[in-house]
């Protein structure tokens, strides 16, 4: 579900559990940035978050914030990270037009993005559409989706404001270099049938089967 700005999320039953009246915060509602949604589990997009947005983010109980764009992250919203113990990681890509979209910038942040140690994670830019878009699309590419669904998901986000340019950067941009790079990611699935998706890596899971074996 994506979240226009102005909308809000209501806390209650149906999102934590009864209200006995011990939960302070049941039946708050919360504002979300714009254009928030789900991407993955633990693993969020949205525009840039404002002041007003953070009780929500702290739903999230996020551990870190891949930011996409080029300008300094601004005091308030770094201050509020800081609190939290959320990571920043910051890749400035230019949002103009004109600009293209760097090849090597796009993979740095796939590996921070692909890291379970940095779930749960946003990505955000300025309106989270053409740079996250981007980002999201080339995550899309490591997951086998098709070109179709990769270029249907990222119009849904930028609208009419979709660009030739940022399609074009997709449909180039090669994974394999990726996947080589992190061949000791794998894919694994578990909870919730198969549509739940995580990114584990070997050793982890290789642990995993050593502690149940015992």
């Amino acid at each position: 579900m994506i979240m226009k700005q102005g909308e809000a999320r209501q806390l209650d039953n149906d999102d934590g559990g009864a209200n006995d009246g011990g939960d302070p915060a049941a039946g708050l509602t919360y504002h979300p940035p714009i254009n928030f949604a789900t991407v993955e589990d633990r693993i969020y997009r949205s525009g840039f978050p404002q002041p007003s947005d953070f009780p929500f983010l702290d739903t999230l109980q996020l551990r870190s914030v891949i930011y996409l764009c080029t300008e300094p992250y601004p005091k308030q919203n770094l201050e509020f990270l800081n609190s939290r113990n959320i990571r920043l990681f910051q890749f400035g890509i230019d949002g103009t037009k004109e600009a293209n979209i760097p090849k090597s910038i796009i993979t740095e942040a796939l590996k921070v993005l692909i890291d379970v140690r940095n779930h749960p994670v946003l990505i955000h830019c300025k309106r989270g559409k053409h740079r996250t878009g981007c980002l999201v699309g080339c995550l899309r590419k490591l997951q086998n989706w098709c070109l179709s669904s990769i270029f249907e998901e990222y119009k849904i986000y930028a609208g009419e404001k979709s660009r030739d340019t940022d399609l074009k950067f997709l449909e180039n941009y090669d994974v394999s270099y990726l996947r080589q790079c992190l061949y000791s990611i794998i894919y694994q699935y578990h909870g919730y049938g198969s549509k739940k998706r995580r990114l584990l890596y070997k050793e982890d899971v290789q642990q995993k089967a050593r502690i149940s074996s015992v």
